[in-house]
């Protein structure tokens, strides 16, 4: 590619740090494919979708033709907007008590009445493939053998895949979220990693992101994380999806992360881009939790091909 400047053409500067989510998504699938052709059962994977969300009725059917390419089998439940609480419960309830299901994910967000908290609470924590339950959080904090959260396994996956063994580096999570920001940690700790969970209020908040070997951005603030936040060399997982205006296409949206990315690839050894980074290995790592729902459920040993 060439960029025009003065009129005169400049060759863009290369660089091989991006970090492609997607390729290693694909990897992790076909992975989850071989594991699943290797076990005496075929894993199920649950889905209940209640409204017309449009963006959730994207990732529901992509969920559905990635779990059945990978020769798992795919349920799916979808309830009206105007759904009463008590109607989700009750179809968790029966996928709970069903011995054919192996993993439950119930769609999120849900419509503003229904309680979220509530509902997932009401999943069997054995096949809670979404990592969202108390037991699974609980788990995940005492070192058990458990279902980890899709998203922070994902961010783990693609540090490794950039830097290999983690042992030893220092990893600064930015972001408190229960569903990314704290289970990362602990996830990052798993691997040997020091870990700080830093957030929108921390002191000195761009220096101790700068001291990071690794810097996981799960703040959900457009394009905060500027590149001088950013040690050089550092390993950049930028778990953000928001949607600002396109300054191209007025009227239209464009998704980036909690990182500036362009400025910030010219600084990080290794950064994910947004869209095509930590997205794509949510639905991958979804897939990973139902096969290892599938053997933990049946006494089955897990396929030493899905580890960590």
């Amino acid at each position: 590619m060439f960029i025009k400047i003065n009129h005169k053409t400049t060759e863009e500067p290369k660089m091989d740090n991006k970090i492609d989510g997607k390729a290693v998504a694909a990897k992790t699938r076909a992975q989850v494919t071989q594991a699943v052709a290797s076990l005496s059962v075929t894993p199920c994977l649950a889905v209940v979708l209640v409204g017309d969300d449009p963006a959730s009725h994207v990732y529901v059917r992509n969920k559905i033709k990635f779990t059945e390419d990978s020769g798992m089998r795919s349920l799916e439940h979808r309830l009206p907007e105007n759904a009463a609480q008590d109607d989700v419960v009750e179809i968790v309830r029966a996928l709970n008590a069903d011995p054919d299901v192996d993993g439950i994910l119930v769609q999120l967000p849900l419509p503003s009445h229904i309680d979220s908290d509530a509902v997932i609470a009401e999943i069997d924590p054995a096949k809670d493939v979404d990592g969202l339950t108390d037991v699974s959080a609980g788990r995940l904090v005492l070192g058990q053998s458990g279902l980890r959260p899709c998203t922070p396994t994902g961010s783990v996956i693609l540090a490794k895949a950039a830097l290999g063994d983690l042992t030893g580096k220092y990893c600064v999570i930015l972001g408190r979220s229960i569903l990314v920001g704290k289970p990362a940690a602990l996830m990052f700790l798993e691997q040997n990693c020091t870990v700080t969970i830093a957030h929108s209020r921390t002191e000195n908040l761009p220096l101790i992101c700068r001291s990071a070997d690794i810097l996981v951005a799960a703040v959900g603030r457009p394009q905060m994380v500027q590149p001088d936040w950013i040690k050089a060399g550092a390993c950049v997982i930028d778990v953000g999806i928001n949607r600002v205006p396109s300054v191209k296409r007025p009227g239209k949206f464009r998704l980036v992360g909690d990182v500036d990315y362009k400025p910030a690839r010219a600084v990080a050894g290794a950064i994910t881009p947004v869209p095509g980074g930590v997205g794509p290995m949510t639905i991958a790592c979804l897939l990973r939790n139902t096969v290892l729902a599938a053997c933990d459920r049946r006494g089955l040993e897990r396929p030493a091909i899905l580890e960590i």
